[in-house]
């Protein structure tokens, strides 16, 4: 029996239409994405986008109101620059990158460089996501999560350490 799966991503991606051809009929089915992720295309770049957006805005008030200023870009990789200064053995290795000033290392005296921004890689991240199996949304959010503590000036073993600490006693 020849089956051929296409899942459309609604807008609000948390269903999708797939549409089942087996042999020449068609049947349509509704299902949510969690049931069929294995069969899901991966969203584009707007989509994204916007599941950064809604994870950004699903953020606690304590940590966000530190953000105020904080540009959350999302890119398909990081760019050669990024790439050569990290020493990257490939554009996959990067799943998130926060560039700035850290909270404790800014003072008033000081001219600011720039705009503190935040960066989430679609294409590593998705790589991820199938290789793992994991929630894409909770993956975005975990991944934009450990960019705001490098803003607050947490190190990664700084935040491996709270991750293991805490474990899965917390669930953002």
């Amino acid at each position: 029996m020849l089956l051929l799966l296409r899942c459309i991503w609604s807008m609000n991606l948390c269903r999708a239409i797939c549409h089942v051809a087996t042999l020449g009929a068609n049947v349509k089915g509704r299902y949510s994405c969690a049931m069929i992720a294995h069969f899901t295309s991966p969203p584009l770049l707007d989509d994204f986008e916007y599941m950064a957006r809604e994870a950004y805005r699903a953020l606690p008030r304590e940590l966000s109101q530190y953000c105020d200023g904080v540009v959350v870009r999302v890119e398909n990789f990081p760019d050669a620059e990024i790439e050569r200064g990290m020493g990257l053995e490939s554009p996959f290795d990067l799943l998130g990158l926060y560039q700035g000033v850290a909270l404790g290392d800014k003072s008033l005296a000081d001219t600011p460089l720039g705009v503190d921004m935040i960066f989430l890689y679609r294409r590593p991240i998705l790589d991820y996501w199938c290789e793992s199996g994991e929630d894409l949304q909770h993956l975005i959010r975990h991944v934009l999560i450990h960019e705001i503590g490098h803003h607050f000036g947490l190190s990664d073993a700084d935040m491996e350490r709270i991750e293991a600490t805490v474990g899965d006693v917390c669930a953002y």
